[in-house]
């Protein structure tokens, strides 16, 4: 199984017998359509003509997101291929978009509309930005750029908000399904990823990770320590990891003995020294 599946031991996946259809390209609906796949549950994913534009740029990671969906291309401005996507909504309990609401809307996919024609159809609408601004253009880097988490000129490593908002719209996803589940009717809910973004950023606004913050440095068992190949993060943040590391190095414990002692060896063997110890130390490692 595959990080993430959730089939429970002696039993089945929490979401089979759920029915899924995505309409979501780019990165943040495939990826919450592939934990719902593998939480049980079985998805078709519709793609317009040219295709998920996530299949040209980055091609296996697309293969691993679409793995176990029925993929079916169809042109939402095509009058049959419209029918053939009612017809398929008829037997679906959620639906997956990340278009902005007004494109939506033109095309008749509207929450009155669909609420109206598959009352028992929930909605998950993945947007850039919450009301009035659903409808505002953006991608991960400009909501990124709005809450502080980026440092220029160099790019972010991690699409920090793309991925944040995959996680909440899976966990928007499960709510819609359980109320239904509990009598409440079917119903909509809206991801908006500029929040993920503010969320993410929060640490950094309450001057946790700034720089000299707890988890920015300014303590010293929490950090990142050149080794005498590569580099080290030590997470020794609880007392009793601290202590015992101090004990075990034989250091008072301030930023300049740790960098002495760590460049003593290579972070591999670092990692292997704290892992016999059982102390929260990685060497740090390219993907």
């Amino acid at each position: 199984m595959r990080a993430g599946d959730a089939e429970r031991e002696g039993g089945d996946p929490p979401l089979r017998g759920v029915r899924v259809l995505t309409l979501a390209v780019n990165l943040p609906g495939p990826a919450a359509a592939s934990q719902l796949c593998a939480k049980g549950a079985s998805v078709v994913k519709f793609e317009p003509p040219g295709g998920d534009p996530l299949a040209l740029i980055c091609p296996g990671y697309y293969e691993d997101l679409s793995a176990g969906q029925e993929v079916v291309r169809l042109d939402l401005k095509d009058q049959r291929d419209c029918a053939s996507l009612d017809d398929r909504l008829e037997g679906m309990d959620l639906l997956l978009t990340a278009s902005r609401p007004a494109a939506l809307g033109r095309l008749g996919l509207s929450w009155p509309e669909l609420h109206a024609g598959f009352p028992r159809l929930c909605q998950v609408a993945i947007v850039g930005h919450p009301p009035p601004d659903e409808d505002a253009p953006g991608h991960d880097l400009t909501y990124q750029a709005r809450f502080g988490t980026l440092s220029p000129p160099g790019m972010p490593p991690v699409l920090a908000a793309d991925l944040a908002g995959a996680e909440r719209a899976v966990s928007a996803a499960l709510s819609l399904l359980f109320a239904r589940e509990r009598g409440q009717g079917a119903g909509y809910e809206q991801v908006a990823l500029s929040e993920a973004a503010r969320s993410f950023a929060e640490p950094l606004r309450q001057g946790l990770t700034t720089p000299g913050g707890v988890l920015g440095g300014g303590f010293p068992g929490y950090g990142l320590y050149r080794a005498r190949e590569g580099h080290v993060a030590l997470a020794a943040l609880e007392p009793h990891f601290w202590e015992r590391l101090l004990q075990e190095l034989g250091v008072k414990g301030d930023h300049q003995d740790l960098g002495r002692i760590f460049e003593t060896k290579t972070a591999e063997q670092w990692e292997e020294w704290a892992a016999d110890r059982d102390l929260p130390l990685a060497a740090v490692r390219d993907v």
